[in-house]
């Protein structure tokens, strides 16, 4: 079974929109030209608007100074009338992502990932989930799946997907296996739910999992200029699994602008 995440996140956005709309701004910032950032940005801006929400996009050249990026990021997140704010990653090497993420005020870090809102989420006291965390949320509240009954392998241990989302799951499931690319992947076989985001196309194949396991795919790369997740998903499987793309992209913009909700209300 294909999880279809666009239906997902329609069901989300559509919830939002019965919601008081945010009379504030949402600000988003890109360095570089990057054209998956590009694209990601074009969804968010697609869904501000059928949201009716003021999206205002920040475009500062590759080139651009560490102290200088961190000073603008600030001017926008403390600007009164910004309800929220993100830094669209990656970002360029010579530029510490983290010293400019955590200019972000904590009640304006829509991603969680600034340290404020980091540390909060850790102590189990954030006002929003990281957004990698809501969308494993969503996905196992639609399909009725109970985290007690499960066990757990997460791949790839990143701050972005797997590192929020392993914290989120301790104390949830019976066992969790916490994996990288570099792990032996056999104990993959025991997992009824994996989750992926290496980034690494095709790292995780039908034969290395049971049957009826649930794959949740963050993982994107590009293999012979196409769009591909880490689940190779083109073998007919009896396992249910997000495609990518349209997988948890989708989800993950919809919870995106949830979190832009509650941080307003």
């Amino acid at each position: 079974m294909v999880i279809e995440g666009k239906k997902i996140s329609q069901e989300i956005i559509n919830e939002l929109k019965k919601l008081p709309k945010p009379k504030k701004f949402f600000g988003a910032v890109l360095v570089g030209s990057d054209a998956s950032s590009i694209s990601f940005l074009k969804q968010k801006e697609k869904v501000a608007q059928e949201l009716g929400i003021d999206f205002r996009l920040y475009k500062f050249p590759t080139e651009i100074k560490q102290d200088e990026l961190r000073k603008e990021v600030l001017k926008i997140a403390l600007h009164r009338t910004c309800g929220g704010a993100v830094v669209q990653l990656p970002l360029p090497e010579h530029i510490n992502r983290q010293y400019v993420l955590n200019v972000i005020p904590r009640e304006k870090d829509i991603d969680v990932l600034g340290e404020r809102a980091l540390g909060a989420f850790y102590a189990g006291r954030n006002m929003v989930l990281p957004p990698a965390v809501g969308v494993v949320d969503t996905i196992l509240t639609t399909y009725n799946l109970q985290l007690t009954t499960l066990k757990v392998a997460i791949v790839g241990l990143g701050f972005l997907v797997g590192k929020p989302i392993s914290h989120w799951l301790m104390g949830k499931c019976p066992e969790i296996y916490l994996l990288d690319q570099g792990s032996d992947l056999k104990i993959l076989k025991q997992a009824d739910l994996v989750i992926t985001g290496v980034g690494k196309p095709g790292l995780i194949k039908p034969k290395m999992l049971k049957n009826n396991v649930l794959v949740i795919d963050f993982g994107y790369g590009l293999e012979n200029g196409k769009i591909k997740g880490d689940f190779d998903a083109t073998q007919l499987t009896t396992f249910s699994y997000t495609l990518t793309p349209g997988g948890t992209g989708p989800i993950l913009v919809a919870k995106i602008f949830e979190n832009f909700y509650k941080l307003n209300k």
